[in-house]
C-alpha cells in the first residue's frame, strides 16, 4: 500500500485526507458525528447536574455467590 502524495489539497502533507465521499454526504444529510457528539457532551453536562462524581470513590465490590 502506498502513501497519499504530499501536497496543499488537503493530502498528507497538511495531516488532513479529503473524503469526498464523506464530504458529499455531510453536504446532504448534515454531519451526522458533529450531532452526536454535541448530543453526547450536553448529555454529559446534564447527567453530571444530576448525578453527583466521586472522581476517589469505587463501587462497592459484588457479594460473591455462595
Amino acid at each position: 500500500m502506498t502513501s497519499p502524495p504530499a501536497g496543499t489539497d488537503g493530502s498528507a502533507a497538511s495531516g488532513h485526507v479529503r473524503l469526498p465521499v464523506y464530504e458529499g454526504l455531510v453536504r446532504e444529510l448534515g454531519d451526522v458525528l458533529a450531532e452526536t457528539r454535541e448530543v453526547a457532551e450536553r448529555t454529559e453536562r446534564q447527567l453530571r447536574q444530576v448525578l453527583p462524581v466521586r472522581p476517589h470513590t469505587r463501587p462497592a465490590p459484588a457479594p460473591a455467590p455462595r
